[in-house]
């Protein structure tokens, strides 16, 4: 069972049961957003913070205690709105955890290619990120298998900058890197 476990941020963050996620997006100003994680019961699981209007977006993910948990940064002026995920606050290369990236630049559709460690320009995505047309909603695949699936709860406060996500995350699947590809896809899926 330890080799099906998928740990990308880190194993404590990986649960031996499906484990629902409600992730709340607040629009603070015109220059921060911030998303907060919550288990099924309303415990507090984690916090992403950052800027939205910077030239290169940088956002920390944080722990209850306020820890810094992982760092997701979008390369500047990116082709295919790359973003580098780092362990902590590091952007040293052996902190380095994966590359997230649209799969194709030209497409409406919000898809998403994930690149663990430094297998980037060796092999082949190690995830894919599927969106849809018509929501923010979307599903996290490995290989041919579905270990997230992400939907969007469109209310009257989404247009007051307020946004809510109900994520279903799969047995041993890091909850922590899914909540990261959520803040990814939402990043990107603006201008």
């Amino acid at each position: 069972m330890e080799d099906q476990m998928v740990k990308v941020v880190g194993e404590r963050f990986c649960v031996p049961y499906t484990m629902e996620l409600v992730v709340k997006r607040k629009l603070q100003s015109f220059s921060k957003s911030l998303y907060e994680a919550f288990d099924a019961t309303g415990n507090f699981l984690l916090q992403v913070d950052g800027g939205v209007w910077k030239f290169q977006k940088k956002r920390v993910m944080k722990d209850p205690a306020g820890l810094p948990v992982a760092t997701l940064r979008e390369k500047a002026l990116s082709w295919k709105h790359q973003w580098m995920i780092h362990q902590g606050e590091s952007s040293e290369r052996n902190h380095f955890l994966c590359t997230v990236q649209k799969s194709n630049a030209l497409r409406i559709k919000n898809n998403l290619d994930v690149f663990l460690g430094n297998r980037y320009k060796d092999h082949g995505r190690d995830f894919h990120v599927t969106g849809s047309f018509t929501s923010l909603s979307f599903k996290v695949i490995r290989a041919n298998t579905v270990i997230a699936e992400v939907r969007h709860n469109f209310t009257w406060g989404s247009c007051k900058g307020k946004e809510s996500f109900k994520v279903k995350v799969y047995p041993e699947v890091d909850y922590a890197f899914i909540v990261a590809l959520l803040v990814i896809m939402n990043e990107s899926d603006g201008p």
